[in-house]
């Protein structure tokens, strides 16, 4: 049996070993109607029918092996094996749930990837199949002999992506037309600033001074410098708040020591209104 190296693999068993073995001649594309990965499409063929696909592929392009591509596998109706011992190879591809959507750009390249692999290690010719028998590329519904049913598999956008984009790109890819993409480049991995990079940063001049606290020919300053402007701008408005506090407090003491009846409870209402109010002139301004 043969395993494609670019495939996780995920073997199904019996399946693997007790199924006959076939010459593969023909690469038939299907949709799984799932938005499923391809871990997910081998669970399904594992616990859930006795059916299965020789591969799986996932929306951004994970691609799974089921079972060696010279070992029937049960996808295709009549396609599966025929009397001379010929057979298709088969994928399942996640899609929406109707069956509606094109397939992603990771799918396109791996498909593209898989049916030259294909057509270098089992000889599959570079054509569209001709026939229910004619060895070459096709997709699930293009003839009835490769479904027992019927079937729009694997649906008319992925049809139309299948040949005008998917097999003339593997003819290309195969006749050297046009390479195969390179792996891009890893980006170097990110270094953690060190406490001396951290203190250049706190450090270096350049953020514009607020005009009102900037002296005459000093517009720009550190981070360091404005984190300690506005730590010693608080502690002077803490200061005269707790100032002002204990004035108020004071006050009201003086007030209510007084022979003469003062609203005490109305006066610290009043005092307390008045300063709600500057708190709120001072945030809106």
């Amino acid at each position: 049996m043969a395993w494609y190296p670019r495939a996780k693999k995920y073997e199904l068993q019996p399946e693997s070993d007790s199924q006959p073995a076939i010459k593969p001649t023909q690469f038939i594309v299907h949709s799984i109607i799932a938005p499923w990965t391809a871990k997910r499409v081998f669970e399904y063929w594992r616990d859930s029918t006795n059916l299965e696909s020789h591969f799986g592929l996932g929306y951004k392009g994970d691609l799974g092996q089921f079972i060696g591509t010279e070992t029937r596998a049960d996808a295709n109706a009549g396609a599966n094996r025929r009397a001379d011992g010929t057979g298709a190879v088969s994928i399942e591809t996640a899609s929406n749930l109707q069956g509606s959507d094109p397939w992603t750009d990771a799918q396109v390249e791996e498909l593209i990837r898989l049916g030259v692999w294909l057509h270098q290690m089992h000889g599959i010719p570079l054509r569209i199949c001709r026939s229910h028998s004619d060895p070459g590329f096709g997709y699930h519904s293009m003839f009835s002999q490769w479904s027992t049913s019927g079937t729009a598999c694997p649906g008319k956008a992925r049809i139309a992506q299948f040949k005008s984009v998917v097999f003339p790109g593997i003819v290309a890819r195969a006749t050297g037309k046009t390479p195969a993409p390179t792996n891009p480049p890893k980006e170097d991995p990110i270094m953690p600033l060190s406490k001396d990079d951290v203190s250049a940063i706190w450090k270096t001049d350049g953020i514009l001074a607020a005009p009102s606290t900037a002296a005459s020919g000093n517009t720009h300053w550190t981070a360091d410098s404005y984190l300690r402007d506005i730590h010693a701008r608080v502690r002077s408005s803490q200061t005269e708040l707790a100032a002002v506090n204990a004035t108020v407090r004071t006050l009201v003491e003086a007030l209510a020591s007084r022979d003469d009846a003062v609203d005490v409870e109305g006066l610290i209402t009043r005092i307390k209104a008045a300063i709600e109010g500057v708190t709120v002139r001072l945030e809106t301004e």
